[in-house]
């Protein structure tokens, strides 16, 4: 009998049963060539012991893990635990298993995950990167190994890179277009880290749309967010409220920000949208329930995670991994209450 601190091995099993090691595996595998009467020994003793299966030495053996990593930066809001829901069902649709590390926005523990993923022998591994990523060491070290990499989200500026974006440029410019309709003509943006895509594409867009529609681009009305918090927009909102002139426009590059700076714009008496109005980026749960309701962009998160894990299974089906794939979503602007500035002015008008 196998000694009760041992990790139980097949080996156990068939000294226990006076078999052979290969015909307990293949009682494990339910093999035809094994009678009933053996298999439902088999069952018996690895009930009774507790026998769990080594994953891993199996994987090796086979040459195939059925597990998908996935890395993601934080799981705060809504936004990235949509995409890991939209993972976990098209791996679990395709008989993949799915592993999930979260960075906390640490490229070092990002580092860490890698090689662990890497070690467990997963089929391949899904990111998206820290916003203290700076180099892509770790990144080219899957691509050598042979592992399918697919970033979502946030992608590294490497050659031949494969990931599913949203495409940020377009939903920020139609959130520029949407609030330049509305007649404010003062707009000013909580801008994310321009080292990442994502934030940098929205501020582009923002920039772009202005010099597009005559506008003039004022730094000023530019606050970069001390992070992607309720409190980093209170604080940039604080200090756009400051200036000489105030705008009559705010679109944050993150939905938490635009919440916070709705709250201190409440405290202030400064009426959304009639005095400001104000966009986020995300299109969160709370964005539906806050007063008044505030105008969003969706970045489609769960169809984002699905379609990363069909672009890993397309990548296990070609010897060339790195051909630099991209899906591009489109996103969809959610109107709501808190940008309606010309609309509701008219109406106090007529």
């Amino acid at each position: 009998m196998a000694k009760a601190n041992k990790r139980i091995s097949i080996a156990d099993l068939a000294k226990e049963l006076g078999l052979a090691k290969s015909t307990v595996s293949r009682a494990l595998n339910n093999a035809v060539d094994v009678s009933e009467t053996t298999k439902a020994q088999v069952r018996a003793l690895v009930e009774k012991l507790n026998y769990q299966p080594n994953d891993l030495a199996a994987a090796l053996r086979r040459g195939r893990s059925n597990v998908l990593g996935v890395i993601v930066p934080h799981i705060n809001g809504a936004f990235f635990p949509a995409v890991v829901h939209g993972i976990e069902e098209g791996a679990s649709q395709a008989g993949f298993n799915v592993m999930i590390c979260q960075s906390t926005e640490d490229v070092e523990r990002e580092r860490k995950h890698v090689r662990t993923l890497l070690k467990a022998q997963v089929d391949g591994i899904m990111v998206s990167m820290s916003n203290t990523t700076r180099e892509y060491a770790h990144f080219e070290r899957v691509r050598s190994h042979g592992t399918p990499l697919v970033f979502f989200d946030r992608m590294p500026s490497m050659p031949d890179v494969c990931g599913v974006v949203v495409d940020d440029y377009r939903g920020a410019y139609q959130v520029m277009e949407h609030l330049i309709e509305q007649g404010c003509r003062r707009i000013a943006h909580l801008a994310g880290p321009q080292i990442i895509n994502t934030t940098y594409n929205r501020f582009r867009a923002f920039h772009d749309a202005l010099l597009a529609h005559g506008l003039p681009y004022d730094e000023n009305l530019v606050v970069y967010l001390n992070g992607s918090s309720t409190a980093a927009g209170r604080a940039a909102m604080q200090q756009l409220l400051q200036l000489p002139e105030r705008p009559d426009a705010v679109f944050s590059a993150y939905d938490f920000p635009a919440g916070g700076a709705l709250q201190l714009l409440e405290e202030q008496g400064v009426r959304v949208p009639e005095d400001i109005a104000l966009v986020g980026f995300s299109n969160e749960p709370f964005t539906a329930m806050v007063k008044p309701r505030l105008t969003s962009v969706d970045q489609r998160g769960k169809l984002m995670g699905k379609a990363a894990v069909q672009l890993v299974l397309q990548l296990l089906k070609r010897t060339d991994f790195f051909t630099g794939q991209k899906v591009v979503l489109k996103p969809k602007l959610v109107v709501r209450d808190s940008s309606l500035h010309g609309q509701l002015t008219a109406n106090q008008h007529e």
